[in-house]
């Protein structure tokens, strides 16, 4: 056993695994789901090179702060592919009727290959190399805070092991979410299905865009209408607005949004980006999903690097006979009440993050389950 994190963290502190019943993936396709929080604000770099500069938003009175470590920097979007399938699998256990747990045991050629990556050696590296940076990354937010609560810090990973065979072979791995993102995964209301092809999107703009459009323009046939300037602060990139609006451009000219079209507006001296929802393959989440494949894409790596060729060993979880999930551990945090989303303000678009009256973003008519 190759062991990642010990028994006893750094600090001497026992592991959470130790009292948490453990969630095994068991295998089987999950239609991929996405957690709204993370969807409308900047909570990754956007960028493939090391970011230690902090991100820092507020809107509607709830902050984000982000902060990386020098040694691994923030984690990105990419990595976040690791949280998006770990909250697909914890919903699709729920709709099962089954138990889930924040302790989830896996292969990492069920991840790999579920978010489209190769599974050759040098991406179990780059795996690794993303759960460093989310285990790393320092998030302070107050967001779904409870009444006698005001801000809530944590990582995106509490813990993480890897398991080997004799011969070296990684076989499994475990890890440990944080309550807040396990909490807001199990609320319903508070994830929404993405399209299989978000792990074909390459740039982390566009990443980041699509979540964007996902989240606020949803189904709605008429979309949703932002100032570029407002998905320059949205975002949390460290390019100028003029780039930024470049590259928005740039992804609006290629229409590379899967289920979406982007165009540019002027109103005056305001530049505008419309989204609008054409052909969506996805369904809400509380509607039966269609059978998607999982996207095969073989140019997706945890940091851009190239993918390598080389095919790990078929997934198997002969370390651990478990094979029912069991309950789900809601022991910490008792206090954080969830925050109901409610419709946003049809007039100007505010999310549930957003200041009422925001004059930046403007919904078009906004359909239930479907606003920020």
């Amino acid at each position: 056993m190759a062991g990642v994190m010990p028994q006893r963290g750094q600090q001497g502190r026992e592991s959470e695994r130790l009292r948490l019943d453990p969630f095994v993936i068991a295998g089987g396709d999950a239609s991929p789901r996405d957690q709204r929080d993370l969807m409308e604000r900047p909570f990754f770099s956007l960028s493939k090179a090391k970011r230690v500069a902090p991100i820092l938003y507020e809107a509607g009175g709830q902050r984000v702060e982000i902060h990386g470590l020098a040694e691994h920097g923030m984690a990105t979007i990419w990595d976040a592919d690791v949280l998006i399938w770990a909250a697909s699998q914890i919903v699709e256990a729920e709709n099962s009727g089954l138990r889930t747990s924040r302790f989830l045991r896996f292969t990492p050629y069920q991840l790999l290959t579920a978010v489209g990556r190769a599974t050759g050696a040098r991406d179990y590296r780059l795996l690794k190399a993303a759960f460093a940076r989310l285990q790393s990354t320092v998030v302070r937010t107050t967001i779904r805070n409870g009444e006698h609560w005001r801000r809530h810090q944590f990582s995106w990973i509490n813990e993480w092991e890897e398991r080997t065979t004799r011969d070296g072979r990684v076989e499994g791995m475990e890890c440990v979410l944080p309550d807040w993102f396990y909490r807001g995964v199990i609320d319903r209301s508070l994830v929404l299905a993405i399209d299989p092809a978000y792990f074909r999107l390459t740039g982390g703009i566009e990443r980041w865009l699509y979540r964007v459009a996902r989240k606020h323009a949803g189904h709605q046939p008429q979309g949703w209408l932002f100032e570029m300037a407002h998905l320059h602060e949205k975002s949390g990139s460290l390019a100028r607005v003029s780039d930024f609006a470049l590259d928005l451009g740039r992804i609006a000219a290629r229409q590379s949004l899967p289920g979406y079209r982007l165009a540019i507006r002027r109103e005056g001296r305001r530049k505008l980006l419309h989204i609008r929802s054409v052909n969506l393959s996805t369904v809400p989440v509380d509607d039966g999903v269609d059978g998607h494949g999982i996207s095969g894409a073989g140019t997706i790596g945890t940091s851009g690097a190239s993918l390598s060729g080389f095919q790990a060993h078929e997934p198997q979880l002969s370390l651990w006979p478990e094979t029912r999930n069991r309950a789900a551990n809601l022991e910490s945090n008792l206090e954080s009440n969830f925050l109901m989303l409610g419709r946003p303000d049809t007039d100007r678009g505010a999310g549930a993050a957003d200041r009422p009256g925001d004059p930046h973003a403007c919904g078009l008519s906004p359909m239930p389950g479907d606003g920020p």
